[in-house]
């Protein structure tokens, strides 16, 4: 018989948090989430509490755990785009049919009785955590920015009447190994002459601190229209500025300014840190930090989160000339590979970055589930 507990405490935060390390304890691909990380987004210390409510629930059977899930309702969502949807996420079960209904029930039950018309996921409490349902590349090695899923997931939702809302693609893009390509290094140069603009100088990290207030409000102008978004707070704004610049190697953050001194457009990149995460399980104590550090250093892959351009710039070749600065700089260190962060499959700005490299594949697909109640 499958029991399904509300969590209620620290302690069965961490049983909700540690179970998917369970479940994937033998796979090569999976990476487990950074705990510290979970801690604080899954707690009230997340500032998306501001402005959503959430629950999560395990499911037991035989005393064992054997599946998590998490309600989110976001009411800044259903006031932007008018849909009375809840969100699940954080979604893992062994392969038992039983264990997948008993957690949708009951995060659906949960959604009806907040007076919710919808449900769909795998969704975060914003845009900037994980999302989607992996569907395609179970083969291939996760990252600390996405959540791994056995295939099995697909058909377990299908049967419980989900479908397709829409899809993130995922692209493993072999660098040049000498230079970057001609064609991109001309738009870079040409764009940066004709509108007058300059790449930021940034030798340490402090130097971008004072354009990262710009570069998160260029973030809520760009990404306004993408699937399920909403304007990042004053507060979450501060949360990720000590997440992701904190944390960041200076070689590949992209800044460009133009004559006011003002952010035109931004990349920003990180070393892939998957490796180092997935041998530390998740844990930065006792050597888990090390290792992070000396992936920070010393890498060949890139995993690539965030970029924007600011509305007048659009189409100007403000995206090429960080594409061309990060590449330039990922090819003097020594990096082979670049990992795309998950793209909504209709943004085709982003898509058509990819044309200036020879060798692109898409591998890895994530989905988006609905399902009216």
């Amino acid at each position: 018989m499958i029991k399904v507990y509300e969590v209620k405490t620290k302690a069965e935060l961490k049983k909700f948090i540690n179970f998917s390390n369970e479940l994937y304890k033998d796979n090569p691909n999976y990476v487990p989430p950074l705990f510290f990380d979970e801690i604080e987004t899954l707690s009230k210390k997340n500032p998306s509490f501001e402005y959503c409510k959430a629950q999560y629930w395990l499911a037991y059977k035989d005393g064992k755990i054997v599946g998590r899930i998490a309600g989110i309702i976001s009411f800044k969502y259903i006031e932007k785009w008018k849909n009375k949807y809840a969100r699940f996420g954080w979604v893992d079960f062994i392969d038992d049919k039983q264990v997948s209904k008993a957690l949708i029930e009951t995060v659906e039950q949960w959604a009806k009785d907040n007076g919710m018309e919808g449900i769909h996921g795998p969704l975060g409490f914003c845009d900037l955590d994980k999302e989607g349902l992996l569907v395609e590349g179970y083969d291939e090695m996760g990252s600390i920015i996405t959540m791994y899923h056995y295939p099995y997931y697909k058909e377990h939702f299908e049967e419980l009447g989900f479908i397709k809302d829409i899809d993130w693609l995922e692209c493993d893009i072999t660098l040049p190994k000498d230079k970057p390509n001609k064609v991109l290094s001309t738009i870079a140069e040409r764009t940066l002459k004709k509108f007058d603009l300059r790449l930021l100088e940034i030798k340490r990290i402090k130097d971008a601190l004072p354009y990262v207030d710009e570069m998160f409000e260029l973030i809520n102008t760009a990404y306004k229209n993408l699937y399920g978004v909403v304007p990042l707070t004053d507060k979450q704004k501060k949360t990720y500025t000590s997440q992701y610049i904190s944390f960041a190697n200076s070689d590949y953050i992209s800044f460009v300014i133009d004559k006011n001194n003002k952010l035109a457009g931004f990349a920003l990149v990180f070393p892939s840190l998957s490796k180092a995460v997935k041998k530390s399980n998740g844990r930065l104590l006792p050597f888990g930090f090390i290792r992070v550090l000396r992936a920070m250093k010393h890498n060949d892959t890139l995993d690539l989160y965030l970029t924007a351009v600011r509305p007048e710039y659009r189409k100007t070749g403000v995206s090429a000339i960080c594409l061309e600065h990060l590449t330039r700089n990922a090819i003097r260190n020594g990096v082979t590979h670049a990992i795309g962060s998950p793209q909504l499959e209709t943004n085709h700005a982003i898509h058509s970055f990819w044309r200036f490299f020879d060798d692109v594949r898409i591998h890895r697909r994530r989905r988006c589930y609905i399902k009216k109640l």
